[in-house]
């Protein structure tokens, strides 16, 4: 991690359901203090229009920086863009083909691309069941260059207490996984610190 600025996170938003993941991701990820570089999809922006009332707005509201899915000469799609790790969330399998195979049609994957080949931490949180054979040799390929593939498993060793719970704690399960620490989530054998709130 770079000490001289804020943590920084390039989330990524795709068309698969589970939209939730990625609104929570930036959620947390401005709770934690860590600056956040969005995109979303065109299936992206349907999958919002049907699981959430956010408008698209709304959503781009929640980031510091919103790039268009068009935009491949954004900075986020430069090696030379310094970032700390990346999430996309929901990763559906047409963007976890393209990420597998070096196909950067988009912003998002062109990101999700360059992420890898400088090294840096890339997050995919696969929403796709049951998966095929071609899903899970694009998971391999991924993992074998250094991606993480996590799909949104729930918890349920926290006895979680509503579906909101479930999500908070995969979102920031993921946020682990780029070095952006959630205090406030609980942890196995660990108890959550008291809110700073009042």
């Amino acid at each position: 991690m770079n000490t001289n600025r804020p943590t920084r996170l390039v989330v990524g938003i795709s068309g698969a359901t589970g939209i939730a993941y990625g609104v929570e991701v930036l959620r947390l990820a401005r709770e934690a203090g860590a600056e956040t570089h969005l995109v979303v999809t065109p299936a992206g922006q349907l999958t919002r229009a049907h699981e959430t009332d956010l408008t698209a707005r709304q959503l781009s509201a929640l980031a510091d920086v919103v790039y268009r899915p068009a935009d491949i000469g954004a900075a986020i799609a430069s090696g030379s863009y310094r970032h700390d790790g990346m999430i996309v969330a929901p990763c559906s399998s047409r963007t976890l083909s393209a990420i597998a195979y070096g196909n950067g049609d988009n912003a998002l994957t062109r990101a999700a691309d360059v992420t890898l080949k400088e090294r840096r931490r890339l997050v995919l949180m696969v929403r796709e069941t049951p998966l095929a054979l071609g899903h899970l040799r694009a998971m391999t390929t991924v993992t074998e260059s250094g991606g993480i593939i996590m799909p949104p498993v729930p918890a349920w060793y926290q006895r979680p207490d509503s579906l909101d719970a479930l999500i908070t704690h995969t979102a920031a399960r993921a946020l682990d996984l780029v070095g952006v620490d959630i205090d406030s989530v609980p942890r196995w054998g660990e108890e959550p610190e008291p809110s700073r709130n009042p």
